[in-house]
């Protein structure tokens, strides 16, 4: 090839030179469509089953398998209008019942502890205010 040489005396490709360009990337397919609530209801049931056996946590997890629970009957809801992610709401609705009732009972077994070693001379409310601590 006979390049050119310009005023610092390096030489230059002719114009008509074709350059190597990158391959394009083949079109993206869309995203299949994905039911939050039966994610966000799986989450918050898995959460509630963990935290169901936490000490200190059960009181917090007994409130979010609860959401889960109400979440999950939502998804189902939405699944059957979509038709994505039905297994996602009868699973997350499951694990929010199983968290719930282990929430729940910790809770029960907590205020009882209290109650068996406080005596009865104290009150419902002191009862619930000491149980939040084991």
């Amino acid at each position: 090839m006979d390049y050119q040489n310009n005023q610092n005396g390096w030489q230059q490709p002719p114009q008509n030179q074709q350059f190597n360009t990158p391959p394009q990337q083949p079109p993206q397919q869309p995203s299949q469509p994905s039911n939050g609530l039966s994610i966000a209801a799986l989450v918050c049931g898995i959460l509630g089953i963990v935290g169901g056996f936490i000490p200190v946590v059960k009181y917090f997890t007994l409130a979010l398998a609860v959401v889960g629970i109400v979440f999950g009957a939502l998804g189902q809801k939405k699944a059957k209008e979509t038709g994505v992610g039905s297994g996602f709401a009868t699973a997350g609705l499951v694990c929010g019942i199983i968290g719930a009732s282990f929430s729940a009972v910790g809770v029960i077994c907590a205020l009882a502890c209290v109650g068996a070693a406080s005596g009865v001379s104290k009150g419902f409310l002191d009862l619930v205010i000491a149980a939040a601590f084991i």
